[in-house]
């Protein structure tokens, strides 16, 4: 496989699992169906969390404007482009070349300003990187060490900035809906896009998150309503969750 990119946090084979569908990261009614279905959800939560960190207006539509934002295992860029659309400055970053040529191609043809980097965490947190916000976004549950994943993302926060993630819990209830039910009866997802046992619990995602110096200050759950065919918050955290932290700026740390 051409441009391969190894780190610590790295789990190839889940590379090439999404490299294998770097095509059809834009198709709504392709492999990535459910992902699309679950983006507006993710990026209301994303703006809303940094319009109120950052003092914006989040019915403005430039509201992210100024703000830097790395989305880190960003794929074909389902995220990354509409918040460059709300102004922010992003940056895209997968370890996979296919999907950034993906996430390339569309923002080209969309006429949107991304830069997307064929790069992981370790690079750019070795290369100074520094962020308002960093997002992890349906990432963490694929990653080799959760807790060296969460530290390296976390240095690249700015003193006051945001971490922002999103990922599965580790519960019965996430292997009945999310593996059973997604991927075998509803074949939502193709099979073997998750593995249970990779799955993160909230208290695990706060304590990697908290030992690098960033203090939790929200988190929610994410459930789908068949009803209104969307994905919607909810204090259920069973399956889908998603979590916000933040950098205390140097003279508060210092008290």
């Amino acid at each position: 496989m051409a441009g391969r990119r190894h780190a610590p946090s790295i789990d190839q084979a889940e590379i090439e699992r999404f490299s294998r569908l770097a095509a059809d990261w834009w198709d709504p009614r392709g492999p990535m169906a459910p992902l699309h279905k679950f983006n507006p959800v993710r990026l209301a939560y994303v703006r809303d969390q940094a319009a109120a960190c950052f003092g914006r207006d989040p019915k403005k539509l430039d509201c992210l404007k100024g703000l830097r934002i790395l989305d880190i295992g960003c794929g074909g860029g389902i995220l990354s482009e509409p918040l460059a659309r709300l102004g922010a400055n992003v940056v895209g970053a997968d370890p996979s070349e296919e999907n950034i040529n993906a996430a390339r191609a569309h923002a080209e043809d969309a006429r949107v300003t991304v830069d997307y980097r064929a790069t992981t965490a370790e690079e750019l947190a070795a290369a100074n990187e520094r962020f308002d916000v960093v997002l992890a976004m349906e990432v963490v549950e694929h990653v080799v060490d959760v807790n060296a994943f969460v530290v390296t993302c976390a240095t690249m926060v700015k003193p006051a900035g945001l971490m922002i993630a999103a990922t599965l819990n580790r519960t019965l209830k996430s292997f009945a809906l999310a593996i059973v039910g997604a991927e075998y009866v509803l074949r939502w997802l193709p099979r073997g896009t998750h593995q249970w046992d990779k799955f993160v619990t909230p208290v695990e995602l706060e304590s990697a998150i908290e030992s690098s110096d960033l203090q939790v200050i929200g988190e929610r759950g994410v459930v789908y309503n068949p009803f209104a065919d969307r994905w919607q918050l909810s204090s259920d955290m069973d399956v889908n969750y998603m979590l916000v932290a933040q950098r205390q700026k140097k003279q508060e740390r210092s008290k």
